[in-house]
């Protein structure tokens, strides 16, 4: 079996992402006294006493004037039906409200097991707070601080005597893809078609998505773990604290990624905020895709795609050796070329070169092109040596290391790649002085 999952659920500003926060150690959910800031499934491990458990955070129920209602509310109740025990949060400084008594009913008509979590709460000696809860039916209530970090460990040791014994503890391994791009290029249901199911919330309305989330995907054998980011936006439009964590986070899903999937608008081109976020990429040294999408919106001829090619390619030269895919995530054309291209890169920055073979190459690439001299300095090779992976690391060990121009490093990457291959992966030199 899989690690057991725990949602948190609750209306808006109980102060579930806070708990979310506390329980897993850092600033994973997005914290703001805003209503509605958690919209997604944002999934977490929580190691307690040697036991595992996956932790949910949820989108607040009974969002008002949110054209976002339903799709949270559906997210909810898919949290809550994986779940094996639930962590109902209430706000102890506001005492029992309506909405809470739905969210009991609800509860107790899916009988689940529920622990009754009474949030903002640190005068414990104050039994009144806990009194005023027990009309949900759930239990005896738990009063905790999540701000401060009061009673965590009870509400710990109760949700790990109430999840099921039968864990398997390994964490789940597979390619991690990030998925990123500047606001409402369709990252959402691009992820969405590859998963084939609604578990992110898909919204033509920009910045809908604030919270990076892990989703696991299997396919033929093979684990992809999947990261759904929020857009990347300019530093002069994050305006609110929100927004920066959101573009923090994307850029921390870039750092934690094997493979990211850079996604562009077919409709608007290549703008300069994708040149940099693509230098991004390239600087974290990750493998690449450039996905191209809504390409069903665009007015073809046989030469279109070709133009699409030569543009990005001259915008984003830095970026050349990453491939090109064109796809529709509203259609669904080209989106089961994605995995193929996924597995097809990560084999390339995996791919590891023998020694002999490297000098082998070394040895008939400066034939056909020797380095100039400097200033009547000879630049010696002396040999090569793969030095690492993801991404391809070559060391070459020379006399005089600063003697070597720019220009002929780059013709050494470019000889290697017409070489070996190496695509959709950058490619890291060095030079060292031979001792």
């Amino acid at each position: 079996m899989g690690k057991p999952m725990v949602a948190i659920v609750g209306r808006p500003n109980v102060g579930k992402s806070t708990l979310f926060n506390r329980l897993v150690g850092g600033r994973k959910a997005i914290v703001a006294d805003v209503p509605g800031v958690t919209r997604d499934r944002i999934y977490h491990d929580v190691e307690w006493n040697g036991r595992i458990f996956t932790l949910i955070d949820t989108g607040g129920l009974f969002l008002e004037d949110s054209e976002f209602r339903e799709e949270v509310h559906e997210q909810v109740s898919k949290a809550i039906a994986e779940a094996a025990v639930i962590i109902f949060v209430v706000d102890g400084q506001v005492g029992p409200v309506p909405e809470d008594e739905e969210v009991a009913r609800m509860l107790l008509k899916m009988r689940k097991k529920t622990i009754l979590a009474v949030n903002k709460v640190d005068d414990f000696k104050n039994k009144q707070v806990i009194y005023d809860f027990l009309g949900l039916g759930l239990g005896e209530p738990l009063p905790f601080s999540a701000i401060h970090g009061l009673n965590i460990d009870e509400l710990l040791d109760r949700v790990i005597s109430l999840v099921p014994e039968e864990t398997c503890c390994e964490e789940e391994k597979g390619i991690r893809i990030a998925v990123v791009g500047r606001p409402n290029v369709g990252k959402s249901s691009l992820v969405n078609a590859l998963l084939r199911e609604r578990r992110l919330i898909v919204s033509d309305v920009a910045g809908t998505t604030r919270d990076a989330i892990d989703t696991v995907l299997k396919k033929d054998g093979q684990s992809y773990i999947l990261v759904d980011t929020s857009g990347i936006r300019r530093k002069s439009r994050v305006s609110q604290d929100v927004e920066y964590y959101s573009v923090q986070r994307s850029l921390r899903a870039i750092d934690r990624a094997d493979i990211v999937l850079f996604i562009l608008d077919s409709t608007q081109g290549v703008v300069e905020q994708d040149t940099k976020i693509g230098g991004y990429i390239e600087e974290a040294g990750k493998g690449l895709i450039i996905v191209i999408n809504k390409w069903d919106l665009i007015n073809k001829d046989e030469h279109t795609r070709k133009k699409y090619d030569q543009m990005i390619r001259e915008r984003l030269d830095f970026l050349g050796y990453a491939p090109l895919l064109y796809v529709s995530a509203l259609t669904g054309q080209g989106i089961d070329r994605i995995l193929q291209l996924v597995d097809h890169v990560y084999g390339e920055q995996t791919k590891r070169i023998t020694t002999g073979s490297l000098n082998s190459w070394l040895t008939e690439t400066i034939y056909l092109n020797p380095p100039p001299a400097v200033k009547g300095q000879d630049v010696k090779f002396y040999y090569a040596v793969q030095g690492g992976e993801k991404p391809p690391v070559f060391v070459f060990f020379v006399n005089s290391p600063e003697l070597l121009h720019f220009s002929y490093k780059r013709y050494l990457e470019n000889q290697l790649r017409k070489a070996y291959g190496f695509e959709g992966t950058p490619i890291r030199l060095a030079f060292r002085p031979r001792r």
